[in-house]
């Protein structure tokens, strides 16, 4: 592991003061529950990492668009961010940096393939930006974020992200547009076991259900209801 935590340093740009809260971002829940049963929540898996992460990212994409599309609105920059910030996006760079060979996971996670799952590969890369931000302050996560992202601020880049497409943010302006009102999300089921669990998401209208959808995770679930909706709006 020693060496696997080496190249995914160099990778990063980063080199971590305490070694141990790397390893913390790179240990899934699947193999916390098999390890660590008896560790505090906060030190057993990488979850609560990945919500300060999510939070970190957000902040500093925010201000890598502000500075990037000076002439873009509040609407368009929410859709380019969450063209950025997002499952698919998040996966291709963990995948890029190797973190699939770094990844600790739970025997079952570890057969069915679960260094090699979208969900996994970007909920690690956001705790591994948190540990980052914890061992070295904003001042180190800043610039490591801006050079994972930096293909996406590319002259190409940047033409993908002016047409990027956020399912959430178009319903809630078709909606509004047509009836004055957002629409609220509502979490309806979690099934399947910690390491693989399966959200199942309502979007409504004024409390009326206008699509039901599922996905590996709250917002995945949430941006598929947004896009059912849509096409039955269409």
């Amino acid at each position: 592991m020693s060496s696997e935590l080496d190249v995914l340093q160099t990778a990063l740009g980063y080199q971590f003061k305490d070694r141990a809260t790397l390893l913390q971002a790179l240990t899934h829940t699947s193999y916390g529950h098999e390890h660590f049963p008896k560790k505090p929540l906060s030190l057993k898996d990488n979850e609560r990492l990945e919500f300060l992460g999510d939070a970190i990212l957000d902040v500093i994409v925010s201000d890598i668009l502000l500075e990037t599309f000076q002439e873009a609105s509040e609407g368009q920059l929410s859709k380019m961010r969450a063209a950025v910030v997002n499952e698919k996006t998040l996966a291709g760079i963990a995948s890029q940096l190797g973190i699939h060979r770094a990844l600790r996971l739970g025997k079952g996670e570890l057969q069915s393939g679960g260094n090699q799952k979208p969900s996994i590969l970007s909920s690690t890369l956001e705790a591994i930006i948190a540990a980052v931000y914890l061992d070295g302050g904003f001042p180190s996560a800043y610039p490591v974020v801006r050079s994972l992202f930096s293909p996406l601020f590319s002259t190409e880049g940047k033409k993908n992200l002016l047409i990027a497409n956020d399912y959430k943010t178009s319903l809630q302006e078709i909606i509004q547009a047509s009836h004055k009102v957002t629409p609220t999300y509502h979490l309806l089921s979690t099934d399947g076991p910690d390491h693989a669990k399966v959200f199942e998401v309502e979007v409504r209208m004024n409390g009326k259900g206008l699509a039901i959808a599922k996905g590996s995770s709250k917002k995945e679930a949430e941006q598929a209801a947004a896009n059912a909706a849509i096409q039955s709006f269409q």
